[in-house]
């Protein structure tokens, strides 16, 4: 058949949505279930999953108020209060979350056992120990165990151990399945010669129950608490802190946020209070030195003026003196600054250096002070010297005094600049799993996963579903053969020792018990078509064969033969599958006794022909399987047998094995005035049709056509080829 005159079907470059819709239908309720299993399976999760609930604390971080701190002017030339990301690294440091593990004793991990995937689902019903389950090690609602503490060496840190709750307030400790010990309930018991000791302080569990404890190391708890706890700034530069953290116990969650949080602002009273501490400790050291100068330069002063008769100052030195003493007092108290600053800062920052400008300013002003100093009467300097020596003693001496009280002041009333605005609070309902979302999303997967696997194997087996697709490799299609209910109710699956499997066969003549079936019509369609087919063949043999095994040549072999019988003809059906042929289950008799036993010289052709229940038609089973039935094929005997049943039946009809798997069909073709292909529908594609026309035209056998067996009704096919099938009743 030419490319002109094929007639058009879906191109292979092209998607046929038709026929996807149609696959879609066919297989709707394999989707539906599957859609179904995962949405069942959403449900189990979202009902067994264990609720993860979340608890919330809101911390204020004010901007520090002035204090009474004498370094206060200099300290706001560095900026205000650290920013929120640094007061959020401190709570997060090992200064606060550290202490928060030693007093929660979060370094002891204590993991009840539960029933395997429903065990935490029946604790959270409060489901109590049934008595069926006593002695047996997982735990139940209300059995619990509390550990105030458990001191191990290094050695044991990490390691599992296993508590077995005994009779009378009592527990056996293992290890590794060893026992190591028993213990009793409230007293701090050693093991393994003092290197593991445990209190517990509370067991309220039944005999035989088995709880898991672990002592971690303290940096591991440190880091899974740290990665528990999330704090976040509401807004830009407000200060608020919002501190959450999740868990699957909410009691714990507020426990552990509620001090995690008194711990912070204890550590922010005393970092607000360090400063003021370490400033009163400096000025208690200069006090006692100030005041011991000031001694000193009175009691030089006292000795000048007795020793010049009392001299007093001219009114000019005076104002000298006072200017003098004034940047005397001055360079004191960047002295103090000075050092404050240089506890914290190098000589390069720019604060450091503005005081050291200042510094260097007051110091020329002093030298110029000086050098008018050098231009009075050599009495009236040494009294000035003197004067301004006890002057300046006497107001760095005040200064310190005054500053002393001021920063006990500051250190005392110290209240830090944190307050916490709500305590923690876990909400009402869990964060998760989301229920409702976790089964949509179950059942949403389960159905591409179903339409998907529809698709993906619709791609992967594209066997033919249109007389049209076979017309297209060069084939004419004789018959389509619907696919038949009855005939399924006739088939049995058979197992022989040597298959591992069993053989669908057929127990009885469809065409004798449903006369009127729609296979059964369009196999008379068939007679019809090959009575004018048959006219030019060479002579009155037909083989039926295909590309692979499963696909209906023995049925087509059968009820043909019996439809021409049926029609008057004699015919005789030849199962030439001497190695799996099973045309003698149809008429009930056994295969022993066949075309192998005819072909190897063993009986006559008369001995081995059988008769059937039908008028005109007989047959010749296989007989027993041979070990060379492609030799046997090709010997004299089977063509003289050929040529015999020619001269003694109208018809002869032989089934062969599949055409790709074997070379019997090239040899009996050969022998055949006409070779009809059966296909069957969806399971052949055209390519292999193809490759089996191929193979036997390379042996000198013509294929005469084409008949598609098992022909349904599906919407695949009426979407996209169109299927017509009719009834008359």
């Amino acid at each position: 058949m030419s490319d002109a005159s094929r007639s058009p079907s879906p191109a292979d470059d092209e998607i046929d949505l038709g026929r996807l819709f149609g696959l879609l239908l066919d297989h709707k309720w394999w989707i539906a279930g599957t859609t179904l299993v995962f949405a069942l399976i959403g449900v189990t999760y979202a009902l067994l999953a264990t609720p993860v609930y979340r608890a919330e604390a809101l911390v204020q971080v004010e901007e520090e108020a002035p204090g009474m701190n004498p370094l206060d002017d200099v300290t706001s030339l560095l900026g205000g209060e650290p920013p929120s990301q640094v007061e959020i690294e401190i709570i997060r440091s090992r200064m606060v979350l550290g202490d928060a593990v030693n007093l929660l004793n979060l370094d002891i991990v204590v993991e009840p056992q539960r029933l395997p995937l429903v065990g935490d689902f029946l604790v959270r019903h409060d489901i109590e120990r049934p008595g069926f389950a006593d002695g047996w090690a997982s735990t139940w609602a209300g059995e619990r165990i509390a550990i105030s503490e458990m001191p191990v060496t290094d050695a044991w840190r990490g390691e599992p151990l296993e508590l077995e709750v005994l009779e009378g307030d009592r527990y056996r400790l293992f290890y590794d399945g060893e026992s190591l010990g028993e213990g009793q309930v409230g007293q701090l018991e050693s093991f393994e010669n003092g290197e593991v000791s445990l209190r517990v302080t509370d067991l309220a569990a039944a005999p035989g129950a088995r709880f898991e404890i672990t002592h971690v190391k303290h940096m591991t708890a440190f880091l899974d608490l740290r990665s528990q706890i999330a704090i976040n700034e509401q807004g830009q530069e407000t200060g608020i802190l919002n501190w959450s953290m999740t868990g699957p116990q909410p009691e714990a969650l507020q426990t552990t946020l509620n001090t995690v949080a008194d711990i912070y602002v204890s550590q922010n009273v005393r970092r607000q209070s360090e400063e003021a501490r370490k400033s009163l400790e400096f000025l208690d050291e200069q006090v006692p030195k100030v005041r011991a100068d000031l001694r000193a330069a009175e009691n030089r002063l006292n000795a000048y003026r007795a020793d010049q008769d009392s001299v007093d100052l001219s009114l000019e030195t005076q104002a000298v003196l006072e200017r003098l003493v004034s940047l005397e007092s001055q360079l004191n108290e960047l002295e103090f600054t000075e050092t404050e600053i240089s506890r914290n800062f190098t000589p390069g920052h720019p604060t450091y250096a503005a005081l050291l400008d200042k510094k260097q300013q007051l110091e020329r002003e002093r030298a110029k002070l000086n050098e008018q100093i050098d231009g009075l009467p050599e009495t009236q300097q040494e009294i000035l010297r003197l004067q301004r020596d006890v002057e300046v003693s006497q107001e760095i001496y005040v200064q310190l005094l005054n500053k002393v009280q001021e920063m006990e002041i500051a250190e005392a009333s110290t209240v830090g600049n944190v307050r916490i605005l709500d305590q923690a609070a876990t909400l009402p309902e869990p964060v998760k799993p989301n229920k409702p979302l976790i089964v949509v999303v179950a059942t949403l997967l389960g159905g591409m996963l179903a339409v998907g696997g529809v698709l993906l194997r619709a791609a992967f087996h594209r066997g033919v579903e249109a007389p049209e697709q076979i017309q297209e490799t060069g084939l004419s299609v004789y018959a389509t053969v619907p696919l038949s209910e009855e005939q399924g109710k006739l088939v049995k699956r058979i197992k022989h020792r040597k298959d591992g499997h069993g053989n669908a066969v057929a127990t009885a003549v469809l065409a004798e018990r449903a006369p009127a079936d729609t296979s059964i019509e369009a196999l008379r369609g068939l007679r019809t078509s090959l009575h004018f087919a048959m006219l030019e063949a060479g002579n009155k043999r037909l083989m039926i064969t295909g590309p692979s095994p499963g696909i209906g040549k023995s049925f087509i072999t059968v009820n043909l033969g019996a439809v021409c019988a049926q029609a008057g003809q004699r015919v005789l059906v030849v199962d030439a599958d001497m190695r799996k042929g099973h045309i003698h289950h149809a008429f009930g008799h056994p295969s022993e006794g066949g075309l192998s036993d005819l072909l190897s010289g063993k009986s006559a052709p008369d001995e081995q022909i059988r008769s059937t229940t039908m008028d005109g038609l007989d047959y010749v089973a296989r007989g027993t399987a041979p070990p060379n039935p492609s030799e046997l094929l090709m010997g004299e005997r089977f063509t003289a047998f050929l040529e015999e049943a020619e001269a003694r039946y109208d018809l002869v009809i032989i089934d062969t094995p599949p055409v790709l798997a074997v070379t019997d069909a090239s040899v009996v073709g050969a022998q055949c005035g006409t070779t009809l292909m059966v296909a069957r529908f969806q399971l052949n594609p055209a390519k292999e049709i193809t490759i089996a026309r191929e193979r036997l035209e390379n042996a000198g056998v013509t294929v005469k056509g084409a008949i598609l067996n098992a022909m349904e009704r599906k919407a695949a096919t009426s979407y996209g080829y169109g299927y017509y099938s009719y009834s008359y009743k």
